[in-house]
């Protein structure tokens, strides 16, 4: 009998919920194309070494595909190279970078980035003071949404971008990072944040200081749903990891198959607010895999 595929899916760590369900994901997708899955995820958060140790790992393992979000989009490019001298498709996902890949699978960042702003800017009227929480320079899904709010706020007179900090993309640097910007600045108005971790660090930071501003996130995570519904939140937007390592599956496995891969596949990523929430009204467990047809036509 022949063995089923085996596909090696890396993500950048196991404290975001957004890569649990991008690694569901996976797991589904080559579930359905009687595949497997063996992940690896760095224990220490993002940490690039680690990262690099289980390419080799996996590489030792001669998996059929690699389906690869990188904890560094630069540091990571030997590596993809690597992994393509060994003659493995890759698909690289959520963090693009250059080199020789399958594809690379995404959203518009800055599209998203310039959503999410302009939902907080036009919340305060075109008016206020704002501030906003981005993640390391290594991230570039980060430095695109970055440009994006800059590119908003720049389009609203009335609104400030009074200060920046790094969040590193998880909640409690976020918290840490957002109550030091509490303290600089006796009005907030709004709060920007690259991802709904670091939207919820900063939750946590105004309750501390019992202090109330308009925040907004991405990703579209069931926390930030709820958010949402409650009020507390005032948007997210969905840049599914979930979907987006759906699809870098599908990818991957299609082209062991013989069919056509794309080079660049992007993901569609709507606005989250009071309008629509309830679509999002699930755990991922519930929700289903995008279809090749939905996203690739």
């Amino acid at each position: 009998m022949e063995k089923p595929p085996i596909l090696a899916v890396f993500t950048k760590n196991r404290v975001n919920p957004a890569y649990a369900a991008a690694r569901l994901a996976a797991d589904r997708v080559a579930a359905e194309a009687g595949a497997r899955t063996i992940h690896y995820a760095p224990a220490t958060p993002d940490d690039v070494d680690e990262q690099k140790a289980q390419v080799s790992e996996a590489l030792a393992a001669r998996p059929a595909g690699i389906v690869l979000n990188p904890a560094d989009d630069v540091k990571m490019q030997d590596d993809l190279v690597r992994i393509a001298t060994a003659g493995i498709p890759v698909a690289v996902f959520i963090n693009r970078m250059q080199g020789p890949a399958l594809t690379f699978v995404g959203s518009d960042d800055i599209a998203i980035g310039r959503r999410t702003a302009t939902a907080l800017c036009e919340r305060l009227g075109g008016k206020g003071r704002i501030v906003g929480l981005e993640g390391p320079q290594a991230a570039p899904t980060s430095r695109a949404r970055v440009q994006g709010l800059r590119e908003t706020v720049a389009r609203y007179p009335g609104v400030q971008l009074i200060d920046m900090a790094v969040g590193y993309l998880q909640q409690p640097p976020a918290a840490e990072a957002m109550a030091a910007l509490l303290a600089r600045h006796p009005r907030i108005d709004g709060v920007w944040t690259a991802n709904d971790l670091m939207a919820f660090g900063a939750l946590d930071a105004l309750r501390a200081a019992g202090r109330t501003a308009q925040v907004v996130g991405i990703n579209g995570l069931p926390q930030a749903i709820e958010h949402i519904e409650r009020g507390t939140m005032l948007a997210s937007a969905d840049f599914s990891a979930f979907n987006i390592a759906a699809i870098a599956t599908r990818a991957v496995l299609r082209h062991l198959a013989g069919q056509q891969v794309p080079r660049e596949i992007m993901v569609p990523a709507e606005l989250i607010d009071r309008g629509n929430y309830a679509r999002w009204k699930m755990p991922f467990a519930e929700r289903p895999c995008p279809a090749w047809e939905e996203i690739v036509r």
